[in-house]
């Protein structure tokens, strides 16, 4: 097992806890569940990603700012100095919507790259190809941002690789990495890497339609709906539309069938590796949680935000803390939590 070239000092992993639990409150439950190890690296990991996220989400910066601060985060994670210069840069020109937690990780950049310095060689080579691959393509889809949709699923499959397929791609380094025994699936790991991501990004893709859509954002491909006539730039305006269902369920269809990849991905890891499972199960349940609930919605988007009880919460992770080390018990819940889902292969674009 790898060892950390200098371990992170006390301070920063109670920075990067605190943090994680400011901007994500899936993985603040679910990254603590990975070896001290794992944690410290999968964390860090996140959080840059999120400042790469925050840059290209910032609806006050231009498409120039949003390109350059992208290519310094770049170079910043590769080693180059000027941290601080980033971080006031960045903060000075974010717009007053931006949550204070988010401005906080962007100030704190320089801790946050204190700790990537300090993660074994692997771990810091697979950090450095994803954020770069992250923070060169996410502009991309940005320029073409509107709210009217993405042209079609190809564009939108493209999107997901950019922001959640290349963490897939990193936490199979990682996993790869941290053991000899998970290294030989690597094969069958690397197969089902982009739907993890895909799977978890789709959802939270529907999951946020009504937000996005507040923020003049869809990331919906008008290609699915336009099969059934309808038009996203009129989503507003559309209630207990059997047009807009359809689509909604395609769309659910494609990411429930991403989300059994998912699972087979979970369950590729070694029965005897339980942190990393559970880490990798409790999003899927999640998932399908919510996706159970926005096909209850499939047709009405006018909805407050879809939410996941505390309790569901909580009782999902109990089960895979006593429960990931076993596939059968694992895939029984699956199967329960799936029925009455419909599910598609998605077609090969």
């Amino acid at each position: 097992m790898p060892n950390l070239s200098t371990p992170p000092t006390a301070v920063e992993i109670q920075y990067q806890q605190q943090a994680l639990a400011g901007v994500s409150r899936t993985f603040a439950l679910t990254i603590p569940l990975l070896p001290a190890q794992l944690e410290h690296a999968v964390g860090n990991a996140y959080l840059l990603c999120r400042i790469a996220d925050t840059i290209e989400d910032d609806s006050q910066l231009s498409t120039d700012a949003k390109s350059a601060f992208s290519q310094q985060l770049i170079e910043l994670v590769n080693g180059a100095n000027g941290c601080e210069h980033f971080a006031t840069a960045l903060i000075g020109q974010l717009s007053a919507q931006t949550p204070a937690t988010e401005r906080d990780l962007i100030a704190h950049t320089g801790l946050i790259l204190q700790v990537t310095r300090k993660l074994n060689a692997a771990q810091v080579k697979a950090i450095q190809v994803c954020v770069s691959k992250m923070a060169t393509e996410m502009p991309d889809f940005q320029r073409c941002q509107n709210d009217a949709g993405l042209a079609d699923m190809a564009t939108l499959n493209s999107y997901c690789y950019a922001v959640a397929g290349v963490v897939g791609e990193m936490l199979t380094d990682f996993f790869c990495a941290h053991s000899t025994q998970i290294a030989q699936q690597r094969e069958q790991l690397s197969k089902l890497a982009f739907s993890f991501g895909q799977g978890l990004q789709l959802t939270n893709i529907l999951k946020d339609i009504r937000a996005d859509k507040a923020r003049g954002i869809c990331w919906l491909p008008q290609d699915i709906f336009s099969e059934y006539g309808f038009d996203l730039a009129r989503l507003d305006q559309n209630k207990d539309s059997p047009a807009l269902a359809a689509g909604m369920n395609r769309l659910i269809g494609i990411t429930h069938y991403h989300l059994n990849s998912a699972l087979q991905y979970a369950l590729a890891i070694p029965r005897n590796e339980t942190e990393i499972r559970q880490f990798l199960i409790f999003p899927i349940i999640l998932a399908l949680l919510t996706l159970r609930k926005l096909h209850a919605n499939a047709s009405d988007l006018s909805h407050q935000q879809i939410k996941i009880s505390r309790r569901s919460v909580k009782l999902s992770g109990l089960f895979i803390k006593v429960a990931a080390g076993h596939n059968s018990a694992v895939t029984g819940l699956i199967k329960v939590l799936s029925r009455g889902l419909p599910t598609e292969t998605p077609r090969p674009y």
